[in-house]
């Protein structure tokens, strides 16, 4: 008998968000990877904390992941990391459908700064992420999915630096008028590598634009304007946070560029155009991911109704979701002392003084859910996050 020769190992990343650093080859099986990461446009900060990538060819096979260059700087502090000791990567075989390897599948060396995955593939063809991904495509998906009901308008308010659209999406009920409607606006994916949020945002929609009878009487007391990927080129090219010019779009809030962050500019066009018009926002709210859960708001400069509303949103999460984390003062800056250094929430609170506010979600074992939240997980709080949202300006229950 002839024996069947083994097909070569080998990693790919010649898809849409896919991305890996330098690979090297320790042997058949032992793969050296570096997490590519990015840095800003002052050659700072860098981030590492996206990989996704297609692993051929080793079914059956032991094979063996060394994860490294991971050591990163956060707001101007060195030695920061975003795949650390609790990161479980995720992986898929049919690139649809995600599971996360298990604790014994996964080993951190503090020593060398990097993470070893040990594992066996179940067939030749497998992809691994940081996260289970979410790209343009699957937002587009999603719209076209969803662009037959006479509850939703979609509009482009501007181009990204490489010609994208920025999708502003607007969620009610045409026939009852704004009149009297609270309106609440929610932003996803500012930072690329932040698919959970993506997830979120889809069941948020796919909640608002139900038939469940909450919905209806949403769609009826509420308007929802919602930011589904407010950094499309990023997804697209597997970045992390900073646009293609570098800059990141969760802070210059207070620094905006139309030519260097058209992003920022687009957006904050958007919500400037609202209030212009004589509209009111009653609550904002950015999602975004990191290995612990929080919830920052203007609490020490807000008035009293706009703290009173950060409370009362707070508390209507803790009760009625997944979340998890304590409550925080956002400040008037990540860095006080320097320009081009706001968040989104930072910033709008800074020019119209509404209820502003930034969530971070985990993205590594959650206590309250008993395990690393799923795809599935993040599309369930979203639909519990806009009933809190609108009980949060309302007087009902979630």
């Amino acid at each position: 008998m002839i024996p069947l020769l083994l097909l070569a190992v080998s990693l790919h990343t010649n898809f849409e968000a896919g991305s890996l650093g330098k690979v090297e080859p320790i042997s058949a099986t032992h793969f050296r990877c570096a997490v590519k990461g990015e840095v800003d446009q002052k050659g700072r900060n860098r981030q590492a904390s996206w990989y996704y990538f297609r692993l051929d060819g080793a079914a059956g096979r032991e094979i063996t992941l060394d994860f490294v260059d991971l050591l990163g700087e956060y707001n101007f502090s060195s030695g920061e990391l975003s795949i650390k000791k609790t990161t479980r990567p995720a992986f898929s075989y049919d690139n649809k459908t995600w599971q996360f390897f298990g604790d014994q599948e996964v080993q951190w060396d503090n020593l060398t700064t990097s993470l070893r995955l040990r594992f066996t593939p179940l067939k030749n063809r497998m992809w691994i992420a940081h996260v289970p991904p979410y790209t343009t495509r699957d937002l587009a998906r999603l719209l076209a999915a969803s662009g037959g009901s006479p509850y939703l308008h979609a509009e482009v308010v501007g181009k990204t630096v490489e010609g994208r659209d920025m999708i502003l999406l607007t969620v009610t009920n045409p026939s009852v008028s704004d009149a009297n409607k609270k309106v609440l606006w929610l932003m996803a994916r500012q930072h690329a590598w932040e698919a959970s949020t993506s997830w979120v945002a889809e069941g948020a929609l796919r909640f608002l634009l139900s038939s469940d009878p909450k919905a209806g009487r949403i769609r009826n007391e509420a308007v929802f304007k919602i930011f589904p990927m407010a950094d499309p080129d990023g997804v697209a090219r597997g970045g992390v946070r900073f646009n293609v010019h570098g800059f990141d779009l969760n802070r210059n809030w207070d620094a905006v560029d139309p030519k260097l962050m058209p992003e920022i500019a687009a957006q904050h066009k958007a919500m400037l155009d609202w209030i212009a018009g004589g509209r009111r926002i009653d609550l904002f709210l950015t999602m975004h991911n990191t290995d612990g859960e929080y919830l920052a708001g203007p609490l020490s400069a807000g008035s009293p109704q706009v703290q009173e509303s950060v409370k009362r949103f707070f508390e209507l999460l803790v009760a009625n979701t997944s979340f998890n984390g304590p409550l925080r003062d956002a400040g008037l800056s990540t860095t006080p002392v320097m320009p081009g250094r706001m968040t989104v929430n930072q910033g709008l609170f800074h020019d119209f003084k509404i209820p502003a506010m930034g969530m971070e979600q985990t993205v590594v074992f959650d206590s309250k859910l008993g395990r690393i939240p799923t795809a599935e997980d993040h599309l369930a709080f979203g639909a519990g996050l806009v009933r809190c949202m609108w009980a949060a300006v309302t007087d009902a229950h979630p």
